[in-house]
């Protein structure tokens, strides 16, 4: 409620990166183009508010001992209240990653996981949130050993080199080209061995639309890592995030999945199973096609307080949830991992292409 009746803080400005485009600064028609989207700008910025209070409040919480369940739990729970969670109007935009080590994202604690953060842990923190399907998709990542400084900061770096290299009408290949520089000119000394820090060349940004977490581009975080045609267009909007690894730098799914998406253009397929026509009709009216996680099935309010009450909880749904994968109606996400023993960080922002300038919504005080 800080904010009610006022306008939303807004994010970093920055220019766009190519000289072709700085008529866009003082352009009439550009100006009247932008102030159009003010609407949208404002959803967008109350989603980074939120993101921003939310995280700082994690990082409180982010203590060597402290259990991820707990941990994912609170930081839910603290983005409902603050986001005013309403079902599908407004909310949670995907489960929270708390990967950790050589484990670089998707893997967040199934109920029973009694997974303790330790002091020599790599931590990648990712949550989301949205008003009205804008989503906000920032991560950071959690350390306490100061040996892993050096590899948090390469990839820090590196995630504010791809923001600084965007722009309209950059090509997507360019910005995994600067991405790569940064990133792999930093090294980390690990008890006595020196690592180079590798761009995981298999991981990607992403831009963003409306429920569509990842709409269809993606922004490579290496060299040649797409066609060189494909550009960013005004009014897009990009979650530019980087990867760094001390180990091969490529990672593989592995380990039980937690994650799960419905197919954002699923067709109708006709079920037998009622357990998978019951457990589909949940997840359209509660997640859409939002991602979602085993723990919030398991909740009393089935992932949605809004949207369902307290009788939302989803029992014996495994067999329904492996049948509407197999039928290519949800997707599933298992942990991406890099090679046992390795280490891997994240840094990750959204940003908005607008005519005028790229805004930096999720930037913080803290990252």
């Amino acid at each position: 409620d800080l904010f009610r009746g006022k306008e939303f803080p807004k994010g970093e400005i920055q220019p766009h990166a190519l000289e072709s485009q700085t008529y866009r600064e003082t352009s009439e028609e550009v100006r009247a183009r932008d102030r159009l989207q003010e609407d949208l700008y404002g959803k967008i910025r109350w989603g980074a508010e939120v993101h921003r209070q939310v995280r700082n409040y994690a990082q409180s919480l982010c203590q060597p001992g402290v259990k991820l369940a707990d941990l994912c739990a609170k930081l839910e729970n603290k983005n409902r209240e603050l986001v005013q969670e309403a079902g599908l109007e407004r909310g949670i935009a995907f489960p929270t990653g708390c990967s950790l080590n050589h484990v670089a994202a998707h893997y967040t604690p199934n109920t029973g996981d009694d997974t303790v953060l330790k002091y020599d842990d790599v931590m990648k923190v990712d949550f989301g949130v949205h008003v009205e399907g804008r989503i906000i998709d920032s991560a950071w990542t959690v350390s306490f050993n100061p040996k892993y400084d050096p590899l948090l900061q390469a990839v820090r770096e590196a995630t504010d080199t791809g923001i600084k290299e965007s722009g309209i009408d950059v090509r997507l290949c360019d910005i995994g080209a600067a991405i790569q520089e940064t990133m792999e000119s930093y090294e980390v000394e690990l008890d006595g061995t020196v690592y180079p820090v590798k761009a995981i060349r298999n991981l990607n940004g992403h831009s963003i639309g409306p429920y569509q977490i990842h709409a269809g581009k993606s922004v490579p975080i290496v060299k040649g890592g797409c066609e060189e045609s494909i550009k960013m267009e005004e009014g897009e909007v990009y979650a530019i995030e980087t990867f760094g690894s001390t180990g091969r730098g490529y990672v593989i799914e592995d380990m039980e999945c937690s994650h799960y998406m419905k197919v954002f253009d699923a067709p109708h397929v006709p079920l037998r199973m009622q357990s998978s026509k019951r457990l589909l009709s949940h997840i359209n009216k509660t997640f859409g096609t939002l991602a979602f996680c085993r723990r919030w099935l398991e909740r009393d309010d089935g992932g949605s307080a809004t949207v369902n009450g307290t009788n939302g909880k989803q029992e014996k749904y495994m067999g329904a949830l492996k049948n509407l994968c197999d039928v290519g109606i949800i997707q599933p996400y298992p942990p991406l991992c890099d090679v046992n023993g390795c280490y891997t960080a994240q840094y990750e922002h959204t940003i908005i292409m607008r005519p005028t300038c790229k805004e930096v919504v999720s930037r913080g005080d803290d990252f």
